[in-house]
């Protein structure tokens, strides 16, 4: 007996060890907002809803209902363990009949590499009072040994209760606060809120997130997307980047499309009345049915219609920023649905993919398949600093003190002075002078690329104020890695998308800075640079006689590593843009 009982305490105490290896952190428990997808998370706080508290009497209990499930929503973190643990509860059922557990209650977690590219996480699951999702082997690139940045999106049709994230103890774990990136908000039906995605990830606002990198605020709503005017009062609040209106799926046939022109009308002119915001109105998509069923292809046609003659009013009233989305444009397939109406996850992609190429269209967010052409984040030595955390400070103080002038690049830019601090300052005299009674924002991130600077841009470091002059000094982390004609292309899709924003600031294009043992290469580089923006009207500097001896070599006694330029390195270079400084 007494051996019997050792051997169960013994048991229970390998149990307890086991189960103490894991540390579990709670989401809604940290000291800053980490829930992202949701347009109030002040007022929200420690709850999965999508609405605040205040709207539940202002809205329809059955909207309200499905307010609070959590589509669209997600938490981001960093951590470097090889093996990371999801469990929380749900308020409903698991499933439905035509869209699967992992779809209406499950997770999915992506995972963001040092270089910004996306991948995706497996994961073993168990649905039961607790859910369970286990991501076992992961496994990293990343050269500095913290981990990569992930995505855990959460259910599409269920509420959920709690939830917490579990790594091993000897692993880090560390919640990124909220983006205060102006979003994407989508209002729409069931096709918006999710269904019939097979897991959240595949929803086409989390696709078109994940593709665009833009925050989206989901507010699809199963059954209940009817163009209220409770709910454009609510979308008026938030501060939004772009607004998508998608209802039409909600209001086919007859009767309910009669209600579409005065509704679409008056949500605009609400809208309107707080925000310049560009507005996408959206076609029904069809059923993809309709060429075996004339009655279904009426029933959306009729609404179509409605909602083509309600644009056409406003383009005529001139109201501004309204643009439209076509049935075709989205094109979905014959096998892009469930039962017709509802998409499986090819038509989620195709829905998300005419999204996609739309927002970018509106936004003036220009790609291609170029590396240097397409836009993406960073995170290479976050030993130095954090690479999200200096995007974020950059909107925060431009939103406090709108700069006069910007001087964009890497680390040249990053390590020499100003706003926001740098951990490191090695040119602060020379900066100072050249700077002195100007408000200057330094927007210079250690090790970027081209298509860091452009993903920047894209998500808003040149927004929402006017700048007298923009420095730009980017490129020379991309010549072990670019052509010189590829990196020319995207510097000249840089200067196109700084141009648009700031389209009345004094524009300066800064060539590579010599480098030790790439001299030739960079000369021959920054000729081909400066014969390629001549019809951009921007200003091309050449700091490289300031920088060099007499036979092209670079003054090593102006550089701490071959690169980087010291104070005397940069008290030259202050020198020579001095003459170009704005008064």
């Amino acid at each position: 007996m007494k051996k019997h009982s050792f051997i169960i305490l013994a048991m229970l105490a390998c149990s307890m060890a086991l189960q103490a290896q894991t540390k579990w952190e709670n989401p809604l428990k940290q000291s800053f907002a980490t829930i992202a997808g949701r347009a109030w998370n002040e007022e929200i706080k420690e709850t999965y809803d999508r609405l605040p508290q205040r709207a539940k009497d202002k809205v329809r209990t059955p909207l309200w209902n499905l307010s609070r499930e959590s589509a669209g929503l997600s938490v981001s973190f960093y951590s470097n363990a090889p093996e990371i643990k999801v469990r929380y509860t749900v308020r409903g059922g698991f499933s439905m009949p035509h869209m699967p557990s992992t779809g209406v209650s499950g997770v999915d977690l992506y995972a963001i590499d040092s270089d910004g590219r996306q991948r995706w996480c497996g994961a073993q699951y168990a649905f039961g009072d607790t859910v369970t999702y286990t991501y076992r082997k992961l496994s990293y690139e990343s050269r500095h040994g913290q981990g990569y940045e992930y995505r855990l999106f959460l259910p599409l049709y269920n509420s959920v209760s709690w939830l917490e994230i579990g790594v091993p103890t000897e692993s880090s774990l560390s919640f990124l606060p909220v983006s205060s990136e102006k979003p994407v908000v989508v209002y729409g039906t069931s096709i918006a809120q999710g269904a019939c995605a097979s897991r959240p990830g595949m929803a086409w606002t989390n696709i078109v997130s994940r593709q665009t990198a833009h925050p989206v605020v989901n507010l699809g709503f199963s059954g209940n997307g009817k163009l209220e005017t409770e709910l454009f009062q609510l979308l008026a609040e938030i501060d939004a980047k772009l607004y998508i209106i998608d209802c039409m799926p909600n209001l086919p046939g007859e009767e309910a499309s009669k209600l579409i022109y005065d509704r679409t009308l008056q949500g605009v002119d609400i809208l309107r009345k707080q925000s310049q915001a560009p507005i996408l109105l959206v076609e029904h998509a069809g059923y993809t049915n309709d060429l075996t069923s004339k009655e279904t292809e009426t029933s959306y046609k009729v609404a179509n219609v409605e909602l083509r003659r309600a644009y056409e009013a406003l383009q005529k009233k001139g109201v501004p920023q309204i643009y439209y989305l076509t049935k075709e444009e989205i094109g979905l397939s014959i096998d892009a649905a469930v039962e017709g109406v509802h998409p499986n996850d090819l038509g989620m992609q195709q829905y998300a993919d005419s999204y996609t190429r739309k927002i970018k269209e509106i936004l003036h967010e220009k790609s291609n398949s170029l590396s240097t052409c397409s836009p993406c984040k960073q995170r290479r030595e976050p030993d130095m600093y954090e690479w999200n955390k200096r995007h974020e400070q950059i909107l925060k103080l431009n939103k406090e003190q709108a700069p006069e002038i910007v001087m964009i690049g890497n680390s040249i830019t990053h390590y020499w002075a100003g706003e926001p601090v740098a951990p490191k300052q090695s040119g602060a005299k020379a900066w100072e002078k050249l700077f002195k009674g100007k408000v200057v924002r330094n927007l210079g991130f250690g090790w970027d690329r081209v298509e860091n600077v452009l993903w920047r841009i894209y998500h808003g470091e040149l927004d929402g104020y006017q700048a007298k002059q923009i420095f730009l000094m980017i490129g020379t982390n991309n010549l072990e890695m670019n052509s010189d004609e590829e990196i020319i292309e995207g510097l000249q899709q840089v200067v196109k998308a700084i141009q648009y924003r700031q389209p009345q600031a004094k524009l300066c294009i800064v060539g590579i800075l010599p480098r030790k043992g790439m001299e030739k290469r960079v000369a021959t580089f920054n000729q081909r640079l400066q014969q390629q923006l001549a019809a951009s009207g921007a200003t091309y500097v050449n700091l490289t006689p300031a920088l060099t001896n007499k036979n092209g070599a670079i003054d090593l006694s102006l550089f701490s590593d071959g690169l980087h330029p010291n104070e005397k390195g940069y008290e030259r270079i202050a020198k020579e843009l001095k003459e170009l400084i704005v008064i």
